[in-house]
């Protein structure tokens, strides 16, 4: 069936039922799983005044990047498995999630939604649903 899910995740408390569910499909399939996280641009009209923000900018997204991938590398070692990870730096998440499943060649992306339907659907966006619509890998959906 799947051989290597990727598994996407925000380090939010939502993005960790996505997290426990991949990491349990891995280790049934004995799939071979990479996990990532995704920065997105900053994106201010004061870079140009405050050049000092990008790298402060930098470093703190850096630290958290390290801080949710370690997590996760943590829960797939009590699981028995290896978990590689990706920090995509600069992107908007769906990009970054579909370029990496490919070019990592994933055969399943495993990912949360909240579920946002309607106008808040509208309003916010959802980088499942742009996954889900530009992803030629399938994509689990977790909620």
């Amino acid at each position: 069936m799947y051989q290597h899910l990727l598994i996407a995740t925000d380090g939010l408390e939502l993005a960790g039922k996505a997290v426990e569910h991949g990491l349990a499909l891995a280790k049934a399939l004995g799939a071979k799983v990479t996990a990532i996280t995704v920065t997105e641009p900053l994106v201010s009209m004061e870079e140009a005044i405050y050049p000092t923000m990008i790298v402060e900018y930098d470093k703190a997204t850096e630290a958290n990047a390290k801080r949710i991938l370690a997590s996760v590398r943590e829960a797939g070692g009590k699981k028995g498995l290896t978990c590689e990870t990706v920090h995509v730096k600069n992107q908007y998440p769906a990009e970054g999630i579909v370029e990496t499943a490919k070019a990592k060649a994933c055969d399943l992306i495993v990912m949360a939604s909240h579920g946002r339907r309607g106008v808040a659907k509208l309003l916010m966006g959802s980088q499942a649903a742009k996954v889900l619509a530009y992803s030629p890998i399938p994509v689990l959906v977790c909620r």
